[in-house]
C-alpha cells in the first residue's frame, strides 16, 4: 500500500489514480493528521510526502516518523516545491529516501516509487548470505548487523552504507558515489548527507566504528582488519 500525504486534492486524486492505474494499492490523505492517526492502526509500504500540509507539516511527520523504531523503516519519498533547497536537504538529513521537485509528472512518481521500493527491499537468497569483518557481522538476507555478539540497529541507509563498505574492504568511495548508490541518482551534491550518515555509523558501530576511515579530499574507506 502506498499513502499519499496530499493537501491539494486534484493532485492528490492524480497521485493516487496514476498508482492504482500500475498496479499499486494507493491511498489518500488530506492532511497529516489524518494520515498520523491512521499510520498507528496500519503502516504503508511507502509514502509519498508533501511538505507544505497545514498543521503537522511534512517535515515534522517525518522527523516523528524516523524517531519512532515503529515507522522509521518506512520508505519516505518527499514532495517539495521547485527551488526549496533547504527543504530538500532537511528531508534527506532526516531520512527521507528520495525527493521530487514539484511541478512533477505522474510517470516520475511512479518510477520514483518503484526505485524506492527496489532499494528498500532485503534481497533474498538461497542459504543467506553473511558479510564479515572480525565478529561484525551483515545478514543480507534478514537485514541485521550484529558486533561481538550483540545487535546493532541501523536505518536502512546506514545498513546501505555498511553493506557497501564490507562487500570492498579497502577500497576507497567518493561522498557522489555513496550518494548515489544509496540515495538515488537525482541527489548529487547533497554530501554533508553523507557526511551525516558516516558519523551515525561510526558511533552505532563503536570500536568497528574507527574502521571507517576518512580519506581527506576524497571521501571514505573501511580500513581492513590485520
Amino acid at each position: 500500500m502506498i499513502w499519499c500525504v496530499e493537501d491539494d486534492a486534484s493532485i492528490r486524486d492524480i497521485e493516487v489514480y496514476a498508482l492504482q492505474a500500475t498496479g499499486f494499492d494507493a491511498r489518500g490523505f488530506e492532511d497529516g493528521d489524518a494520515f498520523w492517526k491512521e499510520l498507528h492502526k496500519e503502516k504503508p509500504e511507502l509514502v509519498v510526502l508533501d511538505i507544505m500540509l497545514p498543521g503537522m507539516d511534512g517535515i515534522t511527520i517525518l522527523k516523528k516518523m524516523k524517531d519512532d523504531t515503529a515507522f522509521r523503516d518506512i520508505p519516505v519519498i518527499l514532495a517539495t516545491a521547485k527551488g526549496e533547497e533547504y527543504d530538500k536537504i532537511q528531508g534527506l538529513d532526516l531520512g527521507a529516501d528520495y525527493y521530487l521537485a514539484k511541478p512533477f509528472g505522474v510517470m516520475e512518481l511512479v518510477s520514483c516509487v518503484k526505485a524506492v521500493l527496489r532499494r528498500c527491499r532485503p534481497e533474498r537468497a538461497e542459504g543467506g548470505r553473511l558479510l564479515k569483518m572480525g565478529n561484525l557481522v551483515v545478514n543480507l538476507d534478514e537485514h541485521t548487523v550484529t558486533a561481538d555478539g550483540r545487535r546493532i540497529q541501523l536505518t536502512y541507509k546506514e545498513f546501505e552504507i555498511l553493506r557497501i563498505f564490507l562487500s570492498h574492504p579497502g577500497m576507497v568511495y567518493t561522498r557522489d558515489q555513496l550518494l548515489n548508490d544509496v540515495w538515488g541518482t537525482d541527489c548529487y551534491g547533497e554530501t554533508r548527507t553523507v557526511d551525516m550518515h558516516i558519523r551515525t555509523l561510526r558511533q552505532k558501530l563503536g570500536a568497528y566504528g574507527e574502521l571507517i576511515k576518512t580519506v581527506r579530499g576524497v571521501g571514505y574507506r573501511l580500513e581492513a582488519e590485520e
